[in-house]
């Protein structure tokens, strides 16, 4: 038990990796992790696409990139040229590429919209605990991972590029590695700040 907590506390969010080549076997033993998580009906909803392909992890950074540029664009707003590099930089720099995705395969189905939406919510959550496993490992096996958004803001032009059927959703994009920085802790909020007893706002002890 006090190696889990310490293993909780100890995680980090790396984007700095050492270049140096993560083993198959590694790779595989945080996937199993991420199976072995808890999900709605058994139905282990998550998906994933591993990427160490050179030329792929570019391509994918740099579609992703000209997503969010467009979406910037919409907004108004103009992007230097060296935060875009940056960006491209991150992913298509990674060790690895792990991209969770959400099947609504095996999940229940309704014919009304609020209880099919209820559903894909308990689906997103299952694909949840399934990522934080696969940090927990990765942080086990001595790799450093830091989990973006991204593909959520993109998914078509993450399907095009990955070849993903229509029916699947990129959600979150794991960059996988041999550290390269020790960063300290962020701050965490106090218990009092998110923990109600018996009714919202009621203190605990």
């Amino acid at each position: 038990m006090l190696k889990l907590i310490e293993s909780l506390r100890e995680r980090r969010s790396i984007r700095k990796y050492q270049h140096r080549a993560v083993p198959e076997e590694a790779i595989l033993a945080v996937l199993t992790a991420a199976g072995w998580a808890p999900s709605a009906h058994n139905a282990q909803p998550w998906r994933f696409i591993v990427v160490t392909d050179a030329f792929l992890k570019r391509n994918l950074a740099e579609e992703m990139s000209n997503s969010w540029s467009l979406d910037v664009a919409e907004d108004g707003l103009r992007i230097e040229p060296e935060q875009v590099r940056l960006r491209i930089e991150r992913f298509a720099s990674a060790p690895v590429l792990i991209l969770g995705c959400l099947s609504m395969e095996g999940m229940a189905t309704f014919a009304d919209e609020r209880r099919q939406i209820c559903e894909h919510d308990l689906a997103m959550q299952s694909l949840a605990t399934s990522l934080q496993n696969l940090l927990l490992a990765a942080h086990a096996k001595g790799l450093g991972a830091c989990w973006f958004c991204a593909p959520a803001f993109c998914k078509e032009a993450v399907r095009d590029v990955l070849l993903i059927p229509s029916d699947v959703d990129p959600e979150a994009l794991i960059v996988l590695g041999y550290p390269a920085e020790n960063p300290a802790a962020p701050p965490r909020r106090p218990l009092a700040d998110f923990c109600f007893k018996d009714k919202w706002g009621g203190k605990l002890a």
